[in-house]
């Protein structure tokens, strides 16, 4: 078994990076997501709130994995969590649910409120493969190598999306209010619902941007980055 575990802290207010946490989907930083879904949500007695979320990413086995043993590139993942607003901390756990025997991932998030207004992100991931072969070792490697690659990015994906909220007329919306939270007040996918993405229609929306484009001077930085979001 591998293990990775690491720290970041984000320089905005728990409720706001609670919230680009759970839009964070889609965005040009997770282009292996292919879908993600609500299947439950609800409301405890005391006030968290829990959601159960299934995802569709696609991967790619390494060059030197024997060929015809997994059948497609793309795995099912759920993700589980809870929203606690009262404690001002949320937790969540990933792990995918096909491809089990050749590796098994849990990631484990907290987003959690620091005492000077800031958000404290603590990310724990363990690896571990039955597969056998004497590629067990080497299975978890490659795992662990990748998510330490791609770590930065998922940041990157929530900083993107904290950026566009910093920017709307939704920063409001209190994610950490207890009051309004255990009234049954959610803001999830309201305003800022991410749709389900296909290749196809992210291909669509990158033409629809790059033909509305050359009627003008290039668009910023910025301007690129945010046509990667659907707003609802």
């Amino acid at each position: 078994m591998k293990f990775f575990s690491q720290s970041f802290v984000y320089d905005d207010p728990w409720s706001i990076v609670s919230l680009a946490f759970f839009l964070r989907y889609p965005n040009p930083y997770a282009a292996h997501v292919l879908s993600c879904d609500v299947i439950s949500r609800n409301v405890t007695p005391e006030g968290t709130l829990q959601t159960k979320r299934l995802i569709l990413k696609r991967g790619a086995t390494p060059k030197w994995f024997p060929r015809g043993i997994v059948s497609r590139a793309e795995s099912w993942v759920v993700e589980e969590s809870e929203v606690d607003p009262f404690g001002r901390v949320v937790n969540c756990t990933t792990r995918n649910l096909d491809h089990v025997k050749v590796m098994q991932v849990v990631e484990s998030t907290e987003l959690r409120a620091t005492p000077d207004g800031n958000t404290m992100q603590t990310t724990q991931a363990r690896f571990v493969s039955g597969f056998g072969w004497g590629l067990t070792k080497r299975i978890e490697s490659h795992g662990l190598n990748k998510f330490k690659a791609n770590i930065q990015r998922s940041r990157e994906g929530v900083s993107l999306v904290l950026r566009l909220l910093r920017e709307s007329r939704l920063q409001p919306l209190a994610l950490g209010s207890g009051e309004t939270f255990a009234g049954g007040f959610m803001p999830s996918e309201p305003s800022l619902r991410p749709a389900t993405w296909t290749r196809a229609e992210d291909k669509s929306h990158q033409n629809e941007v790059y033909a509305s484009s050359q009627s003008r001077t290039a668009p910023s930085t910025f301007a690129r980055l945010k046509s990667w979001v659907r707003w609802g």
